[in-house]
């Protein structure tokens, strides 16, 4: 009895090294870095792929308000194994104490009332992915939550010639009244998330308000849609599909919205309905957005 006591022992000794190991193994495949914007250190946390060689897609995954890139990538497990065998980087960057200087003008956060400089922090990041690592700098996207899928929209205002599609996620453009962003007019592939119930963002537009923060006024989920495809060219309506429901126990449902045209951005709205601040059951964001920027990889 003792003997089978011990050897029991034993093998769970083992069986935790190897999973000790395993996570050992998993962190290191996380790299940290940082760069130096403005005299502020910018940290930055991303995966490479499993065979990495030149020429590979670079996907910035940006957290929400309050939020850091450690907590985003924990929140990505099924997007790192759909793509473990494609030549994709996935970055996520850290904002400032926790925020972004979105395009918000009222917005209370210290990014925004610092002004901090996120254009040259995006840039140089997508420099050092092409120094270290040759990356292609036509396939750079963007997928941000929440605030980050303001500052998703501040890329493709303010940076649409490196990016070659976004991905919003419960965010609406700020309202005409509240943006403080000089947008180049460009037209971008772009794909938008947003539940029908949102507290937070509120779909028909309003004011957003984050705990004793004011974020201003951003407008509805339909002005923002139409701000984009109206930009890309499109007139008419778009192509309506009901998505399968998936979880029907959850209560939502999901409409895609799609303006698509040979040699036009692709412009898409995915209507949550019934869809509160966070992601829906019936798919995963991450994954669909990857999805979506598949198709925009063409040279």
């Amino acid at each position: 009895m003792n003997r089978l006591i011990n050897y029991r022992i034993k093998l769970r000794a083992i069986q935790l090294i190897i999973i000790c190991s395993g996570i050992v193994s998993l962190k290191a495949q996380v790299i940290n870095d940082s760069l130096l914007i403005d005299r502020n250190y910018r940290t930055f946390h991303f995966n490479l792929p499993e065979s990495m060689k030149p020429g590979a897609s670079l996907i910035f995954i940006l957290h929400g308000s309050g939020g850091n890139g450690i907590k985003m990538m924990n929140l990505t497990t099924k997007l790192q194994q759909e793509i473990k065998d494609q030549n994709v980087i996935l970055s996520y960057p850290d904002g400032y104490k926790n925020f972004w200087n979105e395009c918000r003008k009222a917005a209370g956060s210290a990014a925004n009332i610092e002004n901090i400089d996120e254009n040259t922090f995006f840039n140089s990041m997508i420099e050092y992915f092409a120094r270290k690592y040759q990356i292609d700098r036509n396939h750079v996207f963007a997928i941000g939550t929440s605030g980050g899928g303001h500052m998703a929209y501040k890329l493709a205002l303010t940076e649409p010639e490196k990016f070659r599609a976004v991905t919003a996620v419960v965010a609406n453009l700020p309202d005409t009244n509240n943006i403080d962003c000089a947008g180049k007019n460009k037209a971008i592939s772009i794909m938008i998330i947003n539940g029908t119930k949102d507290e937070i963002n509120p779909y028909n537009g309003g004011p957003v308000i984050l705990g004793n923060l004011n974020m201003g006024d951003v407008r509805s989920t339909e002005r923002t849609f139409k701000y984009w495809s109206s930009l890309a060219g499109y007139k008419g309506d778009p192509v309506k599909e009901t998505l399968p429901d998936t979880d029907p126990a959850d209560g939502k449902t999901i409409e895609r919205y799609t303006y698509n045209r040979k040699n036009m951005p692709e412009v898409i709205l995915l209507k949550v309905i019934g869809g509160t601040h966070g992601y829906p059951n019936d798919i995963d964001v991450h994954v669909e957005a990857w999805n979506f920027f598949k198709k925009h990889m063409g040279n």
